[in-house]
């Protein structure tokens, strides 16, 4: 299924002009991402010189013209060498607005996640985490939120669920009697979240990630940057190569991606080896152990990953019902897929199953 997109020609004359201008030549060729979960316009623009851009354009007057100028902020002041494509330009023309990134030659995730290509991308998340930690001063200075502010505004569901202020969501048979365990688990989150003084992505899946043919990882849509502990992007992303099942190339050129080599595991790897068969799967057991492995979660909490499992969740499945203007359909589905999964997870994990 596809996201129905704003295309070339629904942009204003206006608009089209003004990226025409500053492309330096006419746009002979539009490559627009069809999947994702926004109503935004996103693809990549050719011009004529043979110049390109990745475009990202909306009503100027839209919560998504917003979340593009912060994304756009956030780009130009991440460290050097951080592997996130760069803003070129911005510019606002006939009530919209448009950010320009540099093309990424790339491909996502494949879902599940293949062990390989997970391997590759927990190694490079790592190197991202440690430049975040402590915040560089440029990004500092944006002053973004706390994530345990916006856990305990946005997150946390399940208290809400079992006073009845929070519709209860479905919940697969026998786990109904355990909402009380899921409150208290979630409830430790925010007083986890607290300590940590760094900065992270705050959206980390895997249709945020960009894998090449030449092996390098690239982290896309950094609107939500926040401060918090790098723990919590690394459930996020081991969650979401487990649950999503449509992606979005956020920043690709949309093209000579099929069929691209799956990238190796680099030598002296410290995540667990996968029984790779015809079609790879991870089990729960080597996404437990990728995380305790991982740099990023050397000090967390003991039950850090359960106790986000248990919000995320709760946030995903109540999410589910409603779908925002800014969305598409698809994204009620992938909340309910990653709520589900998180809970089968936890479950796992607590012996519920």
């Amino acid at each position: 299924m596809t996201t129905r997109r704003p295309g070339w020609s629904d942009l204003p004359v206006g608009m089209r002009a003004a990226l025409a201008d500053r492309l330096g030549a006419p746009v002979v060729a539009t490559r627009i991402a069809t999947a994702g979960f926004t109503r935004g316009f996103a693809g990549v623009l050719s011009a004529a010189d043979g110049g390109r851009a990745f475009v990202k354009a909306a009503p100027h007057d839209s919560h998504l013209a917003n979340w593009y100028w912060r994304e756009a902020t956030v780009l130009d002041r991440l460290p050097p060498g951080l592997p996130a494509p760069r803003t070129r330009w911005t510019l606002a023309e006939s009530g919209w607005f448009a950010v320009a990134l540099d093309v990424v030659d790339g491909y996502p995730p494949r879902h599940p996640w293949e062990p390989s290509e997970l391997t590759t991308t927990l190694t490079a998340y790592a190197e991202v985490a440690a430049a975040l930690d402590p915040p560089p001063s440029d990004l500092a200075a944006l002053n973004p939120p706390h994530l345990a502010d916006l856990a305990q505004a946005d997150i946390l569901r399940w208290g809400d669920v079992a006073a009845g202020r929070e519709p209860a969501p479905p919940l697969p048979a026998g786990l109904e009697q355990l909402l009380p365990e899921l409150v208290g688990l979630e409830s430790r989150l925010p007083g986890y979240l607290a300590p940590a003084s760094g900065l992270i992505h705050g959206d980390l899946r895997p249709d945020n990630v960009l894998l090449t043919s030449h092996g390098q990882v690239w982290f896309c849509d950094w609107t939500w940057l926040c401060r918090g502990p790098a723990w919590f992007d690394l459930v996020t992303l081991l969650l979401g190569g487990q649950a999503v099942e449509q992606q979005e190339v956020t920043v690709a050129a949309l093209a000579g991606t099929s069929g691209a080599s799956p990238l190796t595991e680099p030598a002296g790897s410290s995540y667990p080896e996968a029984t790779v068969g015809p079609t790879p799967a991870l089990t729960t057991d080597w996404l437990d152990a990728a995380f305790v492995a991982h740099p990023a979660a050397a000090d967390a909490p003991p039950d850090a990953l359960d106790v986000t499992l248990a919000a995320l969740a709760g946030y995903f499945l109540t999410t589910a019902a409603t779908v925002p203007e800014t969305a598409t359909e698809q994204l009620a589905a992938h909340q309910r897929r990653s709520g589900e999964y998180a809970l089968t997870w936890l479950a796992h994990r607590q012996g519920w199953s």
